[in-house]
């Protein structure tokens, strides 16, 4: 049976196979969809993405995109909420609804800049201590992170 994607997870221009692979694979036993926008910085068939994935890959429903502007073309009238260190309002702050997308940048430099002043008041972060020497989380970590938030709010839904 098909089943309606809870949340949509965004992944642009990813740079590290292994932080790929373990958000398909939290994809996939969430029931979200994994959006990637090229250009990535691996192939598909890099062996630490497969690996990190494991073979939950037959069951992750996975979407390209050769642009941010397609993406948030293909999913218009949807809450996108963008992840950065530079958001004003916490993960926890927002109110997700199904279907919504959760956007995250590149492990090296984040989202872009003019994206992120087109959308001030959608761009969410996870608190973190305030430190010169340590820029963000890891890529994966964070998407778990606001993932589950999302999925919390809506009464884990398809889940057991």
């Amino acid at each position: 049976m098909e089943r309606e994607s809870p949340i949509n997870v965004a992944l642009v221009n990813p740079e590290i196979p292994p932080n790929t692979g373990n958000v398909a694979r939290l994809c996939a036993l969430t029931g979200c969809t994994l959006n990637l926008v090229r250009p990535l910085g691996f192939f598909l068939d890099d062996k630490r993405l497969k690996r990190a994935g494991l073979d939950y890959w037959e069951l992750l429903d996975y979407h390209f995109f050769d642009s941010i502007q397609e993406l948030e073309r293909a999913y218009g009238g949807t809450g996108i909420h963008y992840v950065t260190t530079k958001g004003k309002q916490w993960y926890t702050d927002v109110l997700y609804r199904p279907g919504d997308v959760l956007m995250f940048g590149p492990e090296t430099e984040g989202l872009p800049k003019d994206l992120l002043a087109a959308h001030p008041g959608r761009c969410i972060r996870i608190p973190m201590l305030k430190d010169d020497r340590a820029r963000s989380l890891n890529l994966a970590n964070s998407v778990a992170i606001v993932l589950y938030e999302a999925l919390r709010q809506m009464g884990f839904p398809h889940l057991v």
